[in-house]
């Protein structure tokens, strides 16, 4: 039988708790360390107020960070979005302007071309005509000018000796007109000079 009092201290305790730690290693009382996860738990007042305060510290900051950064994105972005948006509505202005007047030609030139032996000033008819087609452009801004068989007539009139006589049958009339428009962007003048102009040709009946 084997007597164990010869071996001593080499025999492990075995009512002493293993300890929770990788290391094995026990305080002075003889029990194990608690396991703590989050590492060794600071009993200081004045380390875990300052430990606290940084975590707030730091929790807080990221989210005032984002609200910064948005801040500055939008204070970026902003001025680009409106220029582009009111040079959207500036660019659709003018082409609006431009379908307004050249319906308003074609209707003109379809007015012109039935016109022979009906008045004595047919281009008068025509511009009235362009001008009723066209409400919501300016009639003083609309410059119109007319050809009546290969002779010219500028203005809205021709009543001049011959007009009537050159709107023969199966001549061609011909329309044109000319309307200004505004491309200014913020003051910015993006084309100077700019004007619309729209044409017809008809063949009179």
């Amino acid at each position: 039988m084997v007597d164990f009092s010869e071996l001593g201290s080499t025999v492990p305790d075995m009512t002493r708790p293993p300890s929770r730690l990788s290391t094995g290693v026990y305080n002075q009382t003889g029990t194990p360390p608690a396991f703590n996860p989050r590492g060794p738990v600071i009993k200081s007042g004045v380390n875990a107020g300052i430990r606290s305060l940084g975590e707030h510290v730091h929790s807080r900051l990221p989210n005032r960070g984002r609200r910064g950064q948005a801040l500055i994105e939008l204070a970026v972005s902003l001025p680009i979005l409106l220029l582009i948006v009111t040079g959207i509505a500036t660019f659709g202005i003018a082409f609006n302007n431009y379908l307004s007047l050249t319906n308003a030609v074609t209707i003109g030139g379809q007015i012109l071309s039935v016109s022979r032996g009906q008045t004595t000033d047919p281009c008068a008819t025509a511009a009235t005509a362009i001008h009723n087609a066209a409400p919501l452009l300016k009639s003083t801004g609309i410059s119109l000018s007319f050809n009546l068989n290969g002779v010219g007539y500028p203005g809205a009139s021709c009543d001049s000796a011959g007009a009537v006589g050159n709107l023969a049958s199966g001549a061609t009339a011909q329309v044109t007109a000319t309307y200004p428009c505004s491309l200014i962007v913020y003051g910015a003048n993006l084309s100077p000079g700019c004007t619309l102009t729209a044409q017809i040709a008809e063949i009179v009946q």
